[in-house]
């Protein structure tokens, strides 16, 4: 099968596809380690919900709720409405899993509180990225049908800013687990054996934002290879 029918695309298969399964090998890993801790429950059998208010306190945060929601790692800090999302998996579970995933979201609520800035700079391109990935590829298939190479690269030029945002993404996500493991470790809602678990989850699911990151460089070499002489083959 080639790019959207019209050929077979060799870049396509040396480039994209090798890092889409090393991307699957990481999300099953994900999913194991999960399942794996979300069976252990902690000492103190501290809930999710429990977890992410004394992560609030901690950073003397009062202006953020924590809601319920469906789901399986659907977890999430809506800084809009300042919402800690948790899923049914993670809010009234005492998992070690359950924990980790729930002080991480309220690491992001610090993030906001503190404005931090790899978060602001993040925010701030969102809009960019949003109208990219909307319009980058259709601009290129146009710019390749009809010869126009400016418009060939327009589109390259707006996929980019995909890599870019997943680019930002990455110390937002790493430092809300840093943050997360720390105020664990000072509250001491874990043991160091339960921190040890919990610092498992939150590693394999920052490796995903990872993977993401290697996807998006890959799809955006991929295009710049084949698209970018605006050559037909």
């Amino acid at each position: 099968m080639g790019f959207y029918g019209f050929y077979f695309d060799y870049y396509y298969v040396i480039l994209v596809i090798p890092v889409f399964i090393i991307s699957m090998i990481i999300q099953a890993k994900l999913n194991s380690t999960f399942r794996k801790y979300s069976q252990i429950g902690n000492a103190r059998n501290i809930t999710g919900a429990q977890a992410a208010e004394m992560v609030l306190r901690y950073y003397n945060i009062q202006d953020v709720r924590i809601e319920r929601i469906n789901g399986t790692l659907a977890d999430c800090y809506d800084p809009i409405n300042k919402v800690i999302k948790l899923s049914d998996a993670v809010y009234g579970n005492s998992s070690i899993a359950a924990v980790g995933v729930a002080c991480h979201e309220a690491g992001h609520a610090a993030q906001h509180a503190e404005k931090y800035l790899p978060i602001r700079v993040r925010n701030s391109i969102l809009p960019v990225c949003n109208i990219g990935s909307r319009f980058s590829i259709p601009l290129l298939l146009i710019g390749v049908l009809f010869s126009i190479p400016q418009l060939v690269w327009v589109g390259i030029g707006f996929f980019a800013f995909t890599s870019v945002f997943q680019f930002v993404t990455l110390p937002v996500e790493f430092n809300a687990s840093n943050r997360a493991l720390n105020v664990v470790e000072s509250t001491g809602i874990l043991s160091f054996e339960e921190k040890r678990g919990a610092g498992k989850v939150l590693k394999m699911a920052a490796m995903t934002y990872v993977a993401s990151l290697a996807m998006s460089l890959a799809q955006l070499l991929r295009l710049i290879l084949r698209f970018g002489g605006n050559r037909r083959r």
